[in-house]
């Protein structure tokens, strides 16, 4: 379909209405919190290291009033009364990596988490790892 020659003919679009006094908004969830103001701009957690794969658990049940903890932080520690991936939390918060991980670097730091991480791969290069496995296969 061809557009109109005349440019009068447009229609004109509604101008953006800017939002409040530094409100930000999202068309369908309204005012939102940037996730770097969730971790106060860190972009590392303060203590442990969280693979996709490490596994996370509550230490106990949601603190009452816990200082220094926001919605999220106790959404985590909701989430983990049964043992989670920081994969799945990632999913079940809708938050992005970098911001899980920091938010459970300050609850392993206070101790409301406990985390696994996950076990070393195989040394690979060591050649009495491949003669086991060609050993079990000549016994089959």
């Amino acid at each position: 379909m061809m557009p109109p020659e005349d440019p009068e003919r447009w229609p004109e679009e509604p101008a953006p209405h800017p939002p409040a006094d530094g409100e930000l908004l999202d068309g369908h969830a309204g005012p939102m919190v940037r996730p770097y103001v969730m971790t106060s701009g860190r972009i590392e957690p303060a203590r442990g290291k969280f693979d996709l794969i490490t596994l996370v658990v509550a230490s106990g049940p949601e603190p009452e009033g816990a200082i220094g903890l926001g919605p999220e932080h106790l959404a985590i520690i909701r989430l983990c009364q049964s043992v989670m991936s920081v994969a799945e939390l990632t999913g079940h918060l809708d938050l992005p990596v970098a911001t899980v991980r920091v938010m459970l670097g300050d609850l392993l730091d206070k101790g409301f988490v406990m985390m696994q991480e996950p076990e070393p791969e195989a040394d690979m290069h060591d050649i009495r790892l491949y003669k086991a496995v060609i050993d079990g296969l000549r016994a089959l």
